[in-house]
């Protein structure tokens, strides 16, 4: 029987003990002494977070298939049982085994959002890991970062001795089967990552080396070594049907953030919004099968017990199938009463026929995302969605029965005006005029409930508007002041709620996003002032950030409010997505004319993601 970390004293000191003892329903348990690889695989912030995630699912799969390995869990502590584990030095430990981190062969960490940088941090120093990779011995594990930041993983180099660029059912493999076989000839740390390097997706940040212009900005960026590739091209999954999948997924003990069976449908999207970094990095389009989705679904649910699923993609409506997974979803279903949840799709009649059916339309509310208030901006980030249509969906809603709307925009996109900022709340009031147009008085379920949430923009890589500069803060809070001035003078401003996110937070954000290895020592400097959990509102010090910068001498504007040269060298070039710069480029200036560009199924813009050989990019041709 295996013996927990924590004493049942400090569990019943903490909050949520249960996210600390493992031992949940299909959770995989084996014999340390029987396999040669231990594999931690962490989400770096707190349980509730990390077993909503997808992916650490699939690969938490796809590693315990093999019989020489065993991948066990790793979260964030909460910040109360952090303390206690500094105060009586107990080491991070794995939730299937209860074993110290430390003690693993492998530290994989997936890094989802920026503001979870200071965690990655914590979970090292949990583990008694060095924070610093040159300062790791062959006694260390080999710490790997994966997921979507690492398509900028410079800010974070000083802390991973690799990263993996790209979906990782591709070559992990191939990375488990060298560290077996060096490890059996005796070979060390180094000679590992050197010969790790030269696997197509891996990135060894050691083995390459930056040199800077006067003005701060990059000169060149290259490998120390001549066998060391000097572009990392990102893996991906062509064939989804193959990859593996987890149908008997962990089910916690305790309520997650998404307590729910995930069915992922495709990756990618089609449709080129120009401020959206993962409808860029996921090109191209693949779909899963719709036969292959049915034998998910039923073995998913089967195992688990669990009556939510959710249809998982970017952009749900565009899944060549979604109606014949939906329809059958009902169907087979009716008796257990699954609910169903539907992200990303588009509001039209289908999707208003379909969420009628598996949605109590009283209590839910719809999701709009029109990003935009005004059109000539909606045509400047590509959103390819007109007023009409948000409208139309709109009055079909109240039709329904729907009197709740959820509308979501951004604010400090690239050219945006006054007038862009006030045909937010036009479109708010638009739409709940909407409401008490098409509803009678005496079918009306109460008053129309119209929530406006803006967030601020932030420039990511790998998309046409990593070029832009952002704003101040105190620029962002007033633009948010011009938005709500405006609901207030709506004749229908009683039926509207608006609200906004923190903009210092986004300053950060954008500060991380586009970073270069010189950030390394800020975020080191902010995690030890206590920076922790900067992504939860209660525990955000934006004072720490800005003494951590100054202490360091790293100018916040340079990397944030600058625009950059068309031709400047930024940190992440060195990956290969498929996309090229190139096509970026066209369509930032497309974006400076607001022309847009049509979807991938209506026309091939040439954004360069044929290389891959499949999906959207070859479908319908002999």
């Amino acid at each position: 029987m295996r013996k927990l970390a924590l004493s049942d004293e400090i569990l019943l000191s903490v909050e949520k003990p249960a996210r600390y003892i493992g031992g949940e329903p299909g959770a995989v348990m084996k014999d340390p002494e029987r396999v040669d690889i231990r594999f931690a695989m962490c989400f770096p912030d707190v349980y509730e977070i990390g077993m909503s995630h997808l992916g650490i699912q699939i690969l938490y799969e796809q590693f315990n298939r093999r019989e020489d390995t065993w991948c066990e869990r790793v979260y964030s502590p909460w910040v109360d049982l952090d303390r206690v584990m500094r105060d009586r030095k107990i080491p991070l430990f794995a939730l299937e085994s209860q074993d110290p981190v430390k003690s693993f062969d492998f530290l994989g960490i997936t890094i989802q959002y920026e503001m979870c940088y200071t965690n990655i941090l914590q979970i090292l120093d949990l583990s008694g890991i060095p924070l610093k990779a040159e300062e790791r011995t062959d006694d260390d594990p080999i710490v790997i970062g994966g997921g979507p930041c690492t398509y900028n993983p410079e800010p974070l180099a000083a802390f991973f001795d690799l990263f993996y660029i790209g979906e990782g059912e591709t070559v992990y493999d191939e990375l488990l089967d060298l560290y077996l076989r060096m490890k059996k000839e005796g070979a060390g740390r180094k000679a590992f990552l050197r010969s790790a390097s030269r696997i197509e997706g891996i990135y060894v940040p050691s083995l390459y080396e930056a040199s800077y212009h006067e003005d701060g900005t990059i000169a060149s960026f290259r490998p120390i070594f001549p066998d060391v590739p000097e572009k990392v091209r990102k893996q991906i999954v062509m064939d989804m049907d193959s990859a593996p999948y987890p149908l008997s997924p962990v089910v916690p003990f305790i309520k997650v953030t998404q307590d729910r069976v995930t069915l992922e449908i495709q990756r990618g999207c089609i449709r080129g919004c120009r401020f959206c970094q993962a409808g860029m990095i996921y090109r191209p389009v693949r779909e899963r099968s719709l036969e292959q989705l049915k034998r998910y679904a039923d073995a998913m649910l089967e195992n688990t017990g669990l009556d939510d699923i959710s249809l998982s993609s970017l952009s749900s409506s565009d899944y060549t199938h979604i109606g014949e997974i939906v329809r059958y979803l009902i169907e087979t279903y009716a008796d257990r009463h699954i609910n169903i949840q539907l992200p990303s799709l588009r509001i039209d009649a289908f999707s208003l026929d379909v969420m009628s059916r598996v949605q109590d339309v009283r209590k839910s509310s719809l999701t709009f995302a029109p990003e935009a208030g005004s059109q000539r901006l909606r045509d400047v980030i590509n959103k390819g969605l007109t007023e009409e249509v948000i409208l139309h969906g709109a009055r079909e809603a109240f039709r329904g029965g729907w009197n709740k709307v959820k509308l979501y925009f951004m604010l400090g996109l690239p050219g945006e005006t006054d007038e862009d900022r006030q045909a937010i709340a036009h479109l708010a009031n638009e739409i709940a005029a909407a409401y008490y147009d098409e509803v009678p008085k005496e079918r009306r379920q109460g008053k129309c409930q119209v929530t406006v949430s803006t967030s601020f923009f932030v420039p990511k890589p790998f998309t046409p508007f990593q070029w832009v500069g952002m704003f101040l803060p105190e620029d962002y809070i007033s633009y948010a002041h011009t938005v709500l001035g405006e609901v207030q003078q709506m004749l229908n401003r009683k039926s509207i709620r608006y609200m906004w996110h923190p903009a210092d937070v986004t300053v950060l954000e954008g500060f991380l996003a586009r970073g270069d290895r010189r950030c390394s020592e800020t975020i080191l400097r902010a995690y030890e002032k206590g920076a922790l959990y900067d992504a939860w509102t209660e525990h955000w010090n934006f004072g720490r950030w800005l003494e951590a910068l100054d202490e360091t001498g790293m100018d916040l504007d340079f990397y944030t409010r600058r625009i950059r040269e068309d031709d400047e060298i930024f940190p992440w070039d060195f990956i290969d997505t498929g996309v090229t710069k190139a096509f970026l480029l066209r369509e930032w200036k497309r974006a400076m004319r607001a022309e847009v560009t049509p979807n991938c199924r209506k026309a091939c813009s040439g954004c360069g993601a044929r290389i891959f050989g499949g999906g959207v990019c070859f479908e319908n041709q002999n």
